[in-house]
């Protein structure tokens, strides 16, 4: 058994359901420390944060992962318990195998033969590793990146661990993700009897013009890296469940995924246009769940698909597709972050797990970059 299958299979038996670390990042320390890092500890609420550092030059190239994974779901529907890593037919299964503790395993055993065979690497290696970023993402990475620009760490590249690949390892690499903003728009209207609607005022039949132009609007065209904004209604409720009685208030659930070519102020304002030139009565709140973040090309995204081509013969594809990740937090602080991580496929999902013919190579392609990056 390879060390990185080894380390994989470990840290997938501890079951760290999300904000549970259940002692992956000491797991993580014991091996780090050996190698020169200086491991530093954030515990902020439930959220265990790890931050640790090897050198003191620049440029600092960081790894990121999450030690948290998602609850199993039923676990009678499993073919094998998700927290007891098992092979079969050239597969690792396990709560974690794809999102992402294999990907950590190969950071550390990548940094491990890296440092080995280049003990006077120019630059540093950082790790930044959460236990919050499969839950509502406030005690974890953004807490970590704070505290280092509080005190002038800079980051020049980090390697964020997501399972980004789709079809085969190395396939697709992520330059950047869309940005995510909700709100929450209640319509004011007056309940009355149906059959008297002069003496009511229905807040579905007023919002209707209004969200009709929400769903027609061309927010922006995206740009070379980005799809268009896309506006979407995920929620609708008006009524009181009665069939004769108008409803006083419509309330709509709906949600931003938005890309570099707009910003949030510019989205709000031309939402809040929209139902005031419809003349409605309304309350609207806004959450927003995460900026976008783009790398264009640069050093780090040719060094590392220069890595998967050496190592696979794949030419990767840059794209900004799927949901949030740390990614957001770490680019506030960092010009140059990438995910890439094995295929994903099968991550959140019952029997999650990874071909065990892409562990190495996964970890050889992270040594590889460091190669091409710090020698």
């Amino acid at each position: 058994m390879s060390k990185t299958l080894a380390l994989t299979e470990k840290l997938i038996a501890l079951s760290s359901v999300t904000p549970e670390d259940k002692g992956c990042q000491a797991c993580l320390i014991d091996l780090l420390t050996p190698l020169g890092f200086a491991c530093e500890t954030m515990q902020s609420g439930d959220v265990t944060n790890l931050w640790a550092r090897r050198g003191n030059a620049q440029p600092l190239l960081v790894f990121a992962g999450h030690t948290d994974v998602v609850p199993t779901g039923p676990l009678e529907q499993w073919q094998s318990h998700p927290f007891a890593p098992t092979q079969r037919d050239g597969k690792l299964y396990g709560r974690g195998a794809a999102d992402m503790k294999t990907s950590i395993a190969a950071m550390i055993v990548a940094v491990e033969e890296f440092t080995q065979a280049h003990p006077d690497h120019k630059g540093s290696i950082g790790f930044l590793i959460t236990s919050d970023e499969e839950g509502p993402a406030t005690d974890g990475t953004v807490i970590v990146c704070d505290r280092l620009k509080a005190r002038g760490e800079q980051l020049d590249y980090c390697i964020v661990g997501e399972p980004t690949s789709a079809n085969t390892l190395g396939d697709m690499i992520k330059n950047g993700r869309r940005g995510t903003m909700s709100g929450k728009l209640t319509v004011k209207g007056i309940q009355g009897h149906i059959a008297y609607p002069q003496l009511a005022k229905n807040p579905i039949h007023l919002a209707a013009p209004a969200l009709a132009q929400l769903v027609a609007e061309t927010w922006d065209a995206g740009n070379e890296y980005y799809l268009p904004t896309s506006w979407q209604i995920s929620n609708i409720h008006g009524g009181t469940g009665a069939s004769n009685v108008i409803p006083g208030e419509l309330v709509v659930d709906f949600n931003f995924r938005f890309s570099t070519a707009s910003t949030v102020e510019g989205l709000q304002q031309r939402v809040h246009a929209i139902l005031d030139a419809h003349g409605l009565e309304y309350v609207l709140g806004w959450t927003v769940g995460g900026l976008p973040f783009l790398t264009p090309r640069g050093n780090l995204s040719q060094a590392l698909a220069a890595a998967i081509a050496d190592e696979t013969g794949i030419t990767t594809e840059l794209s900004t597709t799927g949901g949030t990740s740390d990614g957001r937090f770490i680019a506030q602080i960092c010009p140059q972050v990438i995910e890439f991580g094995p295929p994903n496929a099968s991550i959140h999902k019952i029997d999650e797990h990874i071909e065990v013919r892409y562990i190495d190579p996964l970890k050889n392609i992270y040594r590889r970059t460091m190669e091409n990056l710090l020698l």
